[in-house]
């Protein structure tokens, strides 16, 4: 297999600029997720890797070559696409062959690669039909065959499992992961599902507007996240965000809002990255998880609130609580009863919670 590196990689399209200064290592062998929005640039990154668009600056290498003049096909790489871009016309088995054929390898040579790649996906029952009496996720396998079959040095997935259903799509993504297991392969994965990329990279790329926002594992992309953006995008729910007032006085650090305050403790002081004096606008990160409800008032609690509308969800339900203008997600088991207008108190996971500059974003805890 093989790493592949993103120095100062550039991607115009006339004056819009859809990847900036990205700069990427990918480890030999390593589930690499390029995650974001639609239009943050991912797919035009995995393109520029493939060699299917220009680079306007920076350089792609593999294997520590640069690849920006070498052509695709000779770049030892294998892309599979959302569409699965399968040829009508031809059976499983001559879709699979058709890369190795080009390739001039022999026919017993070609047939040991696609009958071993078909165990591996377990569609061997499947190589003499056509594409279109295949189900969304027979022809996705057979378009991953297809890449396997030329054992590149890496393959790049462009959200290949978006357009399943929900159920094919948690299947899938077991399979691919396993895959990457027993291929012991270097793949990059573009996705807009963070789901995916929490459950099947090794790292996790967060991109935004063109920009990388965080490269880590994704523990670290989660628990740790380096913005607001990161951390938004990272858990269903997401992150609820409440604007706050930062305020230190003597040895105590306050968490200031309209209808609450909040005494930070010390194993929240000693995460702080940078020095604080006096006053500062901040977004308090809250995780839905990170609350702990009562539907009546504790002796001590941290904020008041009320019950705006409840989200039964099987074995979850997700209470949106009013905090005075604010409007916060709860996440709590299907036990828990809760009516709509009615009072809720709220107490703080205070290892938990995030702080972000109020103007920046960036954020303010290690």
């Amino acid at each position: 297999m093989a790493k592949v590196k993103l120095e100062g990689v550039f991607k115009h399209y006339g004056k819009v600029e859809a990847v900036k200064d990205l700069n990427i290592d990918c480890r030999d062998r390593e589930f690499l997720c390029l995650l974001g929005p639609s239009g943050c640039g991912k797919s035009s990154t995995l393109r520029m890797i493939a060699g299917l668009e220009h680079i306007t600056k920076g350089k792609v290498y593999i294997d520590d070559k640069p690849v920006n003049d070498v052509e695709p096909h000779e770049r030892d790489i294998a892309m599979v696409f959302e569409n699965y871009a399968l040829y009508p016309h031809k059976t499983v088995y001559d879709n699979m062959a058709y890369p190795l054929r080009i390739q001039k390898l022999d026919d017993k040579t070609i047939r040991e690669k696609v009958v071993r790649a078909a165990k591996i996906l377990d569609i061997e029952g499947l190589l003499d039909r056509m594409p279109k009496q295949l189900s969304g996720g027979q022809k996705q396998r057979v378009a991953i065959g297809r890449a396997i079959v030329r054992n590149p040095k890496v393959f790049l997935l462009d959200e290949p499992i978006s357009h399943l259903d929900a159920k094919l799509r948690t299947h899938m993504r077991g399979e691919l992961k396993r895959l990457h297991r027993d291929l012991d392969a270097t793949m990059i994965y573009v996705t807009h599902d963070q789901l995916e990329g929490m459950t099947m990279a090794d790292r996790i790329a967060v991109l935004n507007l063109g920009v990388l926002q965080q490269l880590g594992t994704p523990d670290e992309v989660f628990n740790h996240p380096t913005n607001k953006f990161v951390a938004g995008f990272m858990g269903d729910p997401p992150m609820n965000f409440i604007p706050c007032q930062l305020k230190k006085e003597g040895a105590k650090t306050y968490v200031i809002h309209n209808e609450f305050n909040l005494v930070l403790p010390d194993v929240v002081c000693k995460r702080f990255s940078r020095d604080l004096k006096g006053e500062m606008n901040i977004d308090l990160g809250v995780r839905p998880e990170s609350f702990e409800l009562f539907s009546k008032a504790p002796s001590k609690y941290d904020i008041a609130g009320k019950v705006y509308i409840t989200e039964p969800l099987g074995e979850d339900v997700i209470i949106n609580i009013t905090i005075g203008d604010d409007l916060v997600k709860a996440k709590t088991t299907i036990g828990y009863k809760a009516e709509v207008d009615a009072p809720i108190w709220m107490n703080v996971k205070y290892d938990h919670i995030h702080m972000f500059d109020g103007d920046t974003g960036e954020s303010l805890l290690k």
